[in-house]
């Protein structure tokens, strides 16, 4: 059960959702009896999962962007879209950052950005993030 909890807050924090995984991951670690490896995997993956959400969002856009329950504000998006273009997908890096991450995925399908590549540097970013969160876990 507590790997689902996990899974579901890494991939609904990833989405537009207001969520935070990073508080449920710090207290499974805390608790000590689940597998730091099973803990970062499951939380890796719902959070790469729910970029790749926003990236068909994105892409699908145009359906979407006038609808009431669209979470995304047009500052954020028109933000997120500079930070992109000044960037490119390397600014995918920053997937992982609190306001502008989510953004930075959705615009990447909006500019119809490679699903592959969006995949594999996403991937690096949301793992790098949860590897850093063991680390400072350790540490304290």
């Amino acid at each position: 059960m507590s790997y689902i909890l996990l899974f579901i807050s890494a991939f609904g924090a990833a989405t537009l959702l207001p969520l935070q995984s990073e508080a449920v991951l710090v207290a499974l670690l805390a608790e000590g009896s689940h597998s730091v490896i099973g803990l970062l995997c499951v939380a890796s993956l719902g959070n790469i999962l729910g970029s790749c959400v926003n990236w068909w969002l994105g892409f699908q856009i145009e359906h979407y962007k006038d609808k009431k329950w669209f979470p995304v504000s047009e500052q954020q998006m028109l933000k997120a879209q500079k930070i992109y273009q000044k960037y490119g997908y390397w600014s995918l890096l920053l997937s992982w950052v609190p306001i502008i991450g989510d953004p930075i995925t959705l615009i990447a399908g909006l500019l119809k950005e490679n699903f592959w590549r969006f995949l594999w540097i996403v991937s690096l970013a949301k793992v790098g993030r949860y590897l850093f969160i063991y680390a400072a876990f350790l540490m304290f």
